[in-house]
């Protein structure tokens, strides 16, 4: 289905990103490293439990280094993105690393159209539902592929987090975006990318949208998920405010007073059977 010019101007900056992303050394570690996992996913572990034997689906999964350590770890796997050179590149560090996984091209709201499957688990990342426009609908698709006993696990940007004025260089905290989701999106023209050389993308221009906390849980239960756990963090996985800083574990944090707000949460819930 044709997306809605929004989410096409996302799709265009994501397929800019990928041959960036793709010189990066994480790419190139995880290729040659058959223990090497993502940073993301070697948090996210713990929190997620043993994979082993069990089916995961890993939504909006861009290149497939996340996907393939849940594959490390002894996952079977399938991860889906909306962006033809991230699911191309994906496939080969899954050939390049000798980790096997499954790839499809959809965007989330129609994946449903394309794959019927059921899964043990379904995994959402770092930094993917803000490129949503409507978290029920979202929720909706993660309960269709959950098997009844299935859990699904996400750690995200906090709703708080995004919605600060990102541009301040001082150490105010000042509200700035929407903390709600909106009918409108936010419009951003940044001409760089979070990861690699620092190469300018062709399109530069994307829309995103803010969910609530309160909206991502609602939204869940809403679609007979039951939620197990639900916690905040005072770390970010990347530098969201110009003033944080990297602490030694590689997060990053508020240079003062961290206990100000919380900058990440993970939610783990699951669909009774």
């Amino acid at each position: 289905m044709p997306l809605d010019p929004h989410r096409e101007a996302n799709r265009l900056n994501w397929e800019d990103r990928v041959p960036i992303h793709l010189k990066s050394q994480e790419y190139e570690d995880f290729a040659s490293d058959p223990r090497k996992l993502s940073r993301v996913v070697e948090f996210d572990r713990a929190e997620l439990g043993d994979v082993h034997g069990k089916s995961l689906l890993h939504l909006q999964c861009h290149i497939g280094r996340d996907t393939l350590s849940w594959a490390k770890l002894g996952a079977t796997v399938t991860g889906v993105d909306f962006s033809p050179r991230a699911v191309e590149a994906a496939r080969k560090l899954s050939e390049a690393s000798g980790v096997p996984g499954r790839f499809i091209e959809a965007e989330l709201y129609d994946a449903p159209t394309l794959l019927s499957d059921e899964f043990d688990i379904v995994y959402t990342g770092v930094g993917a539902i803000c490129w949503l426009p409507d978290i029920r609908r979202w929720a909706d698709v993660v309960a269709g592929f959950l098997k009844p006993g299935g859990v699904f696990y996400i750690r995200e940007g906090h709703p708080v987090m995004w919605s600060l004025d990102d541009e301040r260089e001082d150490e105010a905290l000042v509200i700035g975006f929407p903390y709600f989701e909106t009918a409108e999106p936010m419009r951003f023209d940044v001409e760089t990318t979070y990861m690699g050389d620092g190469s300018k993308l062709g399109h530069t221009t994307t829309y995103e949208w803010n969910h609530g906390l309160g909206e991502i849980v609602s939204a869940l239960i809403g679609v007979g998920l039951r939620i197990e756990s639900l916690k905040e963090y005072q770390f970010c996985e990347w530098k969201s405010l110009p003033t944080m800083q990297q602490s030694d574990d590689g997060h990053w944090r508020l240079p003062h007073d961290s206990d100000r707000l919380p900058l990440m949460y993970s939610l783990r819930a699951v669909k009774d059977e």
